[in-house]
């Protein structure tokens, strides 16, 4: 078990400990911060803390990681669109229709399944058992590039790079209705729907600061095809964004329209491109995916109905 101890001082003071701890450790989630605390890995003066408790000065802050489990997960033969890979990392373009990593009621048929049935054990154990390799996320029906992490020092380097919003990710999401201006900037915290705790919405409570990029590609009748950008990566971030825009992602069964012209298997919202600082030699590397041939039959469908 590792331990890391803080002393807190009055740049820290009046933080959140959750959100100290996440900031001050690149490799954890504000998520995986209050995991620890809550199960008493994060003790304040010897005794267990909760995730809102608001830090002072001179406070002694002392989590235990604990230890790495072994790794269980089957590992399945799976195909895999590799863009990239080298000893540190793999950019794959994930399919539509598939989950990133195991939970309850997907054990198996994930991308991690498919990954350790590739690499072996050579992925990244920072994120635990469940999740070996994963730097980031992105939802079950989307489709596009995704970072993976061979070691722990790439995992470390890229999610600090994902914290710091200087990898460059752009989304093509093709949005209900027609967006009048051809660029802007959605600016809106987001976090969990008071409504719905398994929706995100745009928010003021408990939310985190969420900013997304965005410009318009191709006008149809009744849709928009967009180019986003994302500066902040918050769960959902730009089907929440484009929603309270009055503009949903386009097959979107979570934030979209009840009765979607479209027949889609679910939102038409592809993860375009990828830009970062490679762990090991610091150089840039940028990759970028063509669109799948559901989203590009959709359009050619759009585009036959304008004529």
């Amino acid at each position: 078990m590792k331990n890391h101890n803080f002393t807190i001082t009055i740049s820290n003071a009046g933080e959140r400990i959750d959100k100290f701890i996440s900031e001050s450790l690149p490799d954890i989630t504000r998520s995986y911060a209050k995991k620890l605390i809550d199960g008493g890995d994060v003790t304040l003066a010897g005794k267990p803390v909760k995730s809102n408790y608001k830090l002072r000065v001179g406070d002694e802050v002392i989590l235990n990681m604990p230890e790495l489990q072994t790794l269980e997960i089957t590992a399945e033969d799976i195909p895999l669109d590799i863009v990239y890979e080298d000893s540190d990392l793999l950019v794959v373009n994930k399919p539509q229709g598939m989950v990133v990593h195991p939970a309850a009621g997907n054990s198996s048929g994930t991308l991690v399944n498919a990954l350790i049935n590739h690499c072996g054990a050579s992925l990244s154990g920072i994120n635990g058992v469940a999740r070996p390799g994963i730097v980031h996320r992105i939802d079950k029906d989307t489709a596009g590039l995704l970072l993976v992490a061979k070691t722990d020092a790439a995992h470390q380097s890229l999610a600090a790079q994902l914290k710091e919003h200087s990898v460059v990710r752009e989304y093509i999401a093709l949005v209900c209705g027609n967006v009048k201006t051809d660029s802007g900037t959605v600016d809106k915290p987001i976090g969990r729907s008071e409504k719905d705790r398994k929706k995100m919405a745009v928010t003021y409570k408990s939310a985190r600061e969420a900013i997304t990029h965005f410009e318009v590609l191709l006008r149809f009748s009744g849709y928009t095809l967009l180019r986003c950008r994302l500066e902040t990566g918050r769960t959902h971030q730009i089907r929440v964004h484009m929603a309270s825009l009055g503009h949903p992602v386009a097959g979107d069964k979570v934030y979209g329209r009840q009765k979607e012209k479209l027949k889609t298997n679910g939102q038409l919202l592809f993860a375009a491109k990828i830009g970062f600082l490679h762990p090991a030699t610091a150089e840039y590397m940028e990759f970028s995916a063509e669109l799948p041939d559901y989203f590009e039959g959709i359009l050619r469908k759009l585009k036959e109905n304008e004529m």
